[in-house]
């Protein structure tokens, strides 16, 4: 179980300013091939790029919105601009998909294939290589903090590496067999389709947590086996969890003696409280209740 802080939050904001800085550079070696070579598709390819750096500057904004103490009117602090964000993300790497879908139609409707030259076939190569990096730097920031941005900002590299797959697929097909100058457009058709997939789960993901989810199965087992090895055995149910990024609240049901004294089933709610704020890092509210015979 993996708790965000703020050293968490330092290493998505570390991924976003090398994001920014990789981007921003590969954007300078494509438009530049793109104009020795006279290729618009790489041109094009190049101002994609520099969009993910834009892309990466709004998921640093939402980090550090996210980090906000809470205040009077916001006593759960901001961590949900983290969904927001990822909401946002999502709806980028949509609008992606789409337009790979738009070219590859059009490429099939003006039965034109991909025609580069060696320039442009060593920075694409490069390129790749370099955005699906970036992507696995990503989603290793992602399991080990648990960021969801990071997650759609790793997906986001991967968006631009594999657009570049069906124009090196269809160079070295063309060259064998011209019959088959369509395999570049249904080749970015059916990547697409897995950027649509991609961001579903991502916008999905968001609104789950925005929405309110139940307390996982394993959490539920972990929490109860804690508190009857130090507490003793007490009946739990009715868990519910309220994720605000870094703060989450728990509440639940405790089942007590029901003749024992209220003073004395406040420490123990109270005691219970404190120590799975130690061991899980919870903000928990318990509700008493008599125990049923």
């Amino acid at each position: 179980m993996y708790t965000r802080t703020h050293k968490s939050a330092q290493k998505g904001i570390r991924q976003c300013i090398v994001s920014v800085i990789v981007n921003a550079a590969l954007f300078g070696v494509k438009f530049w091939a793109g104009v020795v070579s006279g290729s618009l598709a790489l041109i094009a390819d190049a101002w994609h790029t520099l969009s993910d750096s834009v892309t990466s500057i709004v998921v640093l904004i939402g980090i550090n919105l996210s980090r906000r103490k809470p205040t009077t009117s916001q006593p759960f602090g901001y961590g949900r601009w983290e969904q927001i964000v990822a909401l946002i993300c999502g709806l980028i790497l949509a609008i992606v998909g789409y337009e790979f879908i738009k070219d590859a139609i059009g490429r099939l409707g003006e039965q034109t294939g991909a025609n580069f030259g060696t320039l442009a076939i060593v920075v694409i190569c490069v390129s790749i290589a370099v955005k699906e990096i970036l992507a696995q730097y990503a989603f290793h920031v992602y399991r080990q903090t648990g960021l969801l941005t990071m997650k759609a900002e790793g997906w986001h590299h991967r968006s631009d590496a594999i657009s570049s797959v069906p124009v090196l697929v269809g160079i070295f097909i063309g060259k064998y067999f011209d019959q088959l100058w369509w395999i570049d457009a249904v080749l970015g058709i059916a990547i697409a389709l897995a950027l649509f997939w991609a961001s579903y789960q991502i916008i999905k993901s968001a609104i789950v947590k925005l929405l309110g989810e139940r307390v996982s199965e394993e959490m539920e087992n972990n929490i109860k086996a804690f508190i009857s090895q130090n507490f003793g055995d007490y009946h739990t149910h009715h868990y519910h969890i309220h994720p605000y990024g870094d703060h989450r609240e728990l509440t639940f049901h405790l089942h007590v003696d029901g003749d024992e004294t209220v003073k004395k089933s406040h420490q123990l709610a109270t005691q219970i409280e404190i120590a799975l704020k130690e061991e899980f890092h919870l903000e928990c509210t318990i509700h008493i209740e008599p125990k049923k015979n």
